[in-house]
């Protein structure tokens, strides 16, 4: 990874939780094509570090906190593995200013909706209640640059549907997908909603 090209902030986070001098093979493969703004999908095994690939180049690309409205969304499949991203943002990026909040299912509405509105950089969230806040007009797209859904081979069929539902507010979005492994879906999923995306495959 060349890490003269990332930004200083995530070079200092890198460091303090151990990654610079040992990144994984699935970093130092995905993060250039984040960097490069186009769509892609990430497959990797559990493990292979897909998540921190993720956080590093949400990072890299927002840089800071910037004006109230969110510039990344980040679909995950369970209120665990939400707060576990959070946990990324907060070691990964703690020389950064970027601002992160949770929304999942069957919490307050209303609730997630002020604090979106009070200002984030990055909402990470299921795909239901995602999809609620778009509907309920809690989430803003003015500002909007990257859609990520991960473990997306753990979606359900219901699931796809809200996933067609938010990347359509963000026609103009980076939209990057990972998953554990490749499913049938995501040819599908590669013509509906991506331009023209590149594959980053790891085995371990």
């Amino acid at each position: 990874m060349n890490l003269k090209k990332i930004i200083p902030e995530l070079v200092q986070g890198m460091e303090k939780s151990g990654f610079k001098n040992n990144p994984k093979e699935i970093q130092t493969k995905s993060i250039p094509h984040i960097k490069s703004g186009g769509d892609l999908f990430i497959i990797a095994p559990e493990g292979a570090g897909k998540t921190n690939a993720i956080v590093m180049g949400v990072i890299q690309q927002l840089k800071a906190e910037f004006e109230d409205a969110p510039r990344a969304i980040i679909i995950t499949s369970t209120k665990q593995k939400a707060y576990e991203i959070e946990t990324q943002f907060e070691t990964l990026g703690r020389y950064t200013n970027l601002r992160t909040t949770v929304v999942f299912d069957k919490g307050i509405l209303q609730y997630q909706k002020d604090v979106i509105f009070e200002g984030v950089d990055v909402i990470i969230g299921t795909p239901k209640r995602v999809y609620e806040l778009i509907k309920a007009q809690g989430i803003a797209f003015s500002n909007m640059k990257m859609i990520v859904i991960d473990e997306a081979d753990s979606f359900k069929q219901v699931e796809y549907a809200t996933l067609y539902g938010t990347t359509d507010a963000a026609p103009k979005s980076q939209l990057i997908i990972s998953a554990n492994k490749w499913i049938e879906k995501f040819d599908s999923l590669s013509e509906r909603i991506m331009k023209s995306p590149k594959i980053v495959k790891v085995f371990i």
